[in-house]
């Protein structure tokens, strides 16, 4: 039997929802993003590359309702699933027109056992109409919208060429939840100057704001990056295994026990990554989590204050 784990964990929410598992299927639009396409720059944030976490499928000539299909066929082998969340994963999934987006969103709740939906975006790539579209899903299906932060320090996010600060991202995260859509918000450990304190200090920040949901990543270097080349000069350095597990469990010792963790540590592809080796060990490295965790008899929200 599994051990219950010291954290409120996605999959466990998912089944107290909807009473089985339920299970993502990774949706790419062939959308865009304002730090590529010369809105905000042509270079993008220095992790990311040209592919921008997408399977490059729409570009390919599969539609969203084809990728939907072929995707419950692997998680029904794997898994057994018989519910099944679209996760616009890929780029910035707002960065489009109303229409465009109501487009999309149809598609994919034109397909059977779909009950709900993830949007990946960023939080200067949303306005009140956008926001009312969605919201007007979250009637029917369980909709989260996911906001990419990383950081809670300016400083940072200049570093990084992320192309909005802290305050975008609070603005953003006020006028969503006023509309009842539940709220992610992506974070990465290991960014270039930051210290533990700023790590947690961003912990701090998100336990005092209206999320409900908080996705941890490892910065792991991609190739043909612009971190990429840091790396290579010696401008980089990624953090060590124990390192990272030990700062995720001081993080998750300052979130609300209301915060869902969707994720706790990357999943890179292996053909795609270049340091630190240990990223590609996913198993692995949630387990040491899960072991740190009891081995210091803690859990997340210990530390909590509001």
């Amino acid at each position: 039997m599994e051990k219950k784990k010291r954290y409120s964990d996605y999959n466990t929410y998912l089944r107290q929802l909807f009473g089985q598992r339920v299970q993502k299927i990774s949706i790419d639009a062939g959308l865009s993003c304002p730090n590529r396409d010369g809105s905000l720059s042509y270079e993008g944030c220095i992790y990311c590359n040209l592919k921008g976490s997408g399977s490059g499928m729409f570009a390919r000539g599969v539609s969203i309702k084809e990728q939907i299909e072929k995707g419950k066929i692997g998680m029904i082998k794997k898994y057994k699933a018989k519910k099944f969340l679209a996760y616009f994963q890929s780029y910035t999934n707002t960065y489009t027109s109303y229409d465009h987006m109501r487009q999309m969103f149809n598609e994919v709740f034109s397909c059977e056992d779909v009950v709900g939906m993830a949007i990946g975006t960023r939080p200067d790539c949303i306005d009140e109409q956008k926001l009312d579209l969605i919201a007007s899903y979250a009637k029917s299906y369980l909709v989260w919208l996911e906001y990419g932060l990383q950081s809670a320090h300016d400083i940072t996010l200049k570093k990084i060429n992320r192309g909005h600060g802290v305050k975008d991202f609070l603005k953003a995260v006020k006028l969503t939840s006023k509309r009842g859509i539940n709220i992610c918000a992506h974070v990465i450990l290991g960014l270039p100057g930051e210290d533990r304190e700023m790590m947690l200090k961003t912990a701090k920040i998100l336990a005092d704001s209206r999320i409900n949901g908080v996705k941890i990543h490892l910065l792991y270097v991609i190739k043909d990056t612009f971190l990429d080349r840091m790396w290579k000069n010696g401008d980089y350095f990624p953090m060590e295994q124990k390192e990272y597990v030990d700062m995720v469990c001081d993080f998750l010792e300052l979130l609300p026990k209301r915060i869902i963790i969707q994720r706790i540590t990357g999943d890179p592809h292996s053909d795609e990554l270049r340091a630190p080796m240990w990223a590609g060990r996913y198993r692995e490295t949630f387990n040491m989590i899960q072991t740190t965790l009891e081995n210091r008899d803690t859990f997340q929200g210990r530390k909590y204050k509001k």
